[in-house]
């Protein structure tokens, strides 16, 4: 996984990937780790709660999207059927 990333300023993820060999890779490959440190761990580690609801508020998004049937699923194999629908589901979810 880590050899196939993308050139990123941050990563920003959750609980279930702090580690420190993941977080020293990251800082390895210059890129700055925004992962919320685990309660069982020791040490407590320090994130930026801003981008933490960031990324809350996408995973919501990707829920919600997984309520449609249509999505779920995955209905339609072609990839240009499939990004239509997402993009219309997002559409009506934005207007609700």
């Amino acid at each position: 996984m880590l050899g196939s990333l993308t050139a990123a300023d941050w990563l920003i993820a959750d609980r279930g990937h702090d580690a420190d060999w993941f977080r020293e890779a990251l800082k390895d490959k210059g890129i700055r780790a925004c992962i919320p440190g685990r309660t069982s761990r020791g040490k407590t580690i320090r994130s930026d709660k801003r981008r933490c609801k960031r990324r809350n508020r996408i995973e919501i998004m990707f829920g919600r999207l997984k309520d449609w049937r249509r999505i779920a699923t995955r209905y339609d194999r072609c990839p240009i059927a499939f990004l239509s629908a997402i993009a219309l589901d997002a559409a009506v979810i934005f207007r609700l």
